[in-house]
C-alpha cells in the first residue's frame, strides 16, 4: 500500500510540475505577444491608422527556466527586427549568478563561503564542476586584467613586495609577490601590476619592471620604496630618468634598530625633526645635527646610518610641497599590502605560486574597482606648473 501511495505522490509531483511549466510557458508567450503588439502599434489582425508594422509568423525556441524547459513562439515582424528583453532577462539569470559568484571571489569571499551564500540565495549549493569552471573563468579574468595595457603617464610610482608561503614538493617555501601602484597625471591612484618573484632579488624586480614597461608604463618621475638594493638597481636599469625616494618610515625603523630599547623614546623625535624642515638644505643640516647628537650618545651605528643614507630620504623635496607628505613614505602601498595579507592569511600555505598570485591579484582587482581609484588622490596642477616653469627657463 505504501508503494502505491509513493507512486501516486510522484505522479502528483510530475503533474504539478507540468502545470507550473505550462503556466510559465503560457505567461511568457503572452508577454511576447504583448510586446509584438506594442512594436506594431496595434493588436493582431487589428486595423488602425496607428499601425507601424505587421506580423510575419513566428519561430520556436526553447528556454530553460526554473520550472523546466518551455517552448516559446517568438513573433517575427515584416519591417523591424523583433527584440525582446524577456528572453534576455532569463538568459542573463545564469550569467548574472556566475558574475555574482566571480565578484564575490574578487571581493574576498572564500569558495566555501560562496557555496553557503548560493544555497541561501538560490536554494542550491554550487557544484564542484561549477566551482572548477568558475575558477577557470576567474583566472582568465585575472590574467586579462594583469596584462592589460597601462595607459597615460604615472609621475609617481610606489613599489613593494610581500612574502607568502607556498608548497614546493612537500616542503613549504617563501615566495614574494611584487606590487606596484601609481598616481596618474590627473592625480588618481591606479594599481599598475602584481607579479610573482621567487624572492625580492635583482632578477625578480627586473622582470617585474620590464613587465610594467612593456605594458606601457611611462612618465615616471619618482619611485618610492624601501631600501631594497636590487629594486633600486632595477629601477635605474628600466626607468633611468626616474628619481628614487627611500621610504621615511622604513628609514626610521632602520635607525631605531641600532638604538637601545631604553633609548628609543628619548631619540624618537630626532629623525622626525629632519623631515619637518622647509627645504632640502635645512633638512640636510638638521640631519648632520641629529647624527652628531646620536654619536655623542654613543649610538655610532645609528649615527653612521643617518650620515650615509639620509640623502636617499630627501628626494621628495624636489617636488611640489603639497605632495611631500604623500611622497616621503610607502604608506599608500603598505595599506594595500595589509589588505592582501588579511585576505590570504586564512589559506596558510598555497599549493603553488600561481594560486597565491591569483588570490592576491583578485583582491587588488577588487580594490581597483572601488572608490580607492575613483577618488582624486593628489592635485597635480603644482607639478604641471613646475614643468611649465622649467620648460620656459630652458627655452629662455
Amino acid at each position: 500500500m505504501g508503494q502505491v501511495i509513493q507512486i501516486d505522490e510522484a505522479r502528483i509531483r510530475d503533474h504539478l510540475g507540468e502545470m507550473v511549466r505550462g503556466t510559465v510557458e503560457e505567461a511568457l508567450n503572452a508577454m511576447l505577444d504583448a510586446e509584438a503588439d506594442r512594436l506594431c502599434g496595434a493588436g493582431r489582425y487589428e486595423r488602425t491608422e496607428g499601425r507601424q508594422d505587421t506580423r510575419a509568423g513566428h519561430y520556436e525556441r526553447n528556454l530553460e527556466t526554473k520550472a523546466g524547459k518551455v517552448s516559446l513562439k517568438v513573433p517575427k515582424l515584416r519591417r523591424q527586427t523583433f527584440e525582446t528583453a524577456i528572453i534576455e532577462r532569463y538568459q542573463r539569470r545564469e550569467s548574472s549568478v556566475e558574475e555574482a559568484l566571480i565578484e564575490m571571489y574578487f571581493a574576498g569571499v572564500s569558495v566555501r563561503r560562496v557555496e553557503d551564500i548560493t544555497e541561501a540565495l538560490w536554494g542550491t549549493r554550487v557544484s564542484p564542476s561549477t566551482v572548477s569552471n568558475l575558477n577557470k573563468k576567474i583566472y582568465a579574468k585575472i590574467e586579462e586584467w594583469r596584462h592589460k595595457p597601462i595607459e597615460g603617464e604615472h609621475p609617481y610610482v610606489f613599489l613593494d613586495g610581500i612574502v607568502m608561503k607556498r608548497c614546493w614538493v612537500a616542503e613549504v617555501r617563501n615566495v614574494s609577490l611584487l606590487v606596484a601602484i601609481g598616481v596618474t597625471a590627473e592625480g588618481y591612484r591606479e594599481i599598475l601590476g602584481i607579479c610573482e618573484g621567487a624572492k625580492e632579488d635583482k632578477s625578480g624586480w627586473s622582470a617585474f619592471l620590464r613587465h610594467l614597461v612593456d605594458r606601457g608604463l611611462k612618465g615616471v618621475e619618482l619611485v618610492v620604496s624601501d631600501a631594497c638594493r636590487s629594486l633600486v638597481e632595477s629601477v635605474s636599469d628600466y626607468l633611468p630618468d626616474t628619481r628614487w625616494q627611500r621610504c621615511v618610515v622604513h628609514f626610521y625603523r632602520n635607525v631605531f634598530s641600532h638604538v637601545p630599547s631604553t633609548k628609543i623614546r628619548e631619540v624618537s623625535h630626532m629623525p622626525k625633526a629632519i623631515y619637518a624642515q622647509e627645504n632640502r638644505d635645512t633638512a640636510a643640516g638638521k640631519a648632520e645635527a641629529v647624527a652628531a647628537e646620536l654619536r655623542q650618545q654613543r649610538m655610532v651605528k645609528a649615527a653612521n646610518l643617518v650620515e650615509q643614507h639620509v640623502g636617499e630620504t630627501l628626494t621628495y623635496y624636489a617636488f611640489p610641497d603639497s605632495h611631500w607628505i604623500k611622497l616621503r613614505t610607502n604608506n599608500p602601498l603598505e595599506r594595500i599590502m595589509r589588505e592582501i595579507r588579511r585576505r590570504t592569511r586564512v589559506v596558510g600555505a598555497f599549493p603553488d605560486g600561481q594560486s597565491c598570485l591569483n588570490l592576491a591579484a583578485a583582491r587588488l582587482r577588487h580594490i581597483a574597482g572601488t572608490q580607492w581609484s575613483t577618488r582624486k588622490y593628489m592635485n597635480m596642477d603644482p607639478l604641471r606648473a613646475d614643468h611649465d616653469h622649467q620648460h620656459g627657463a630652458v627655452v629662455a
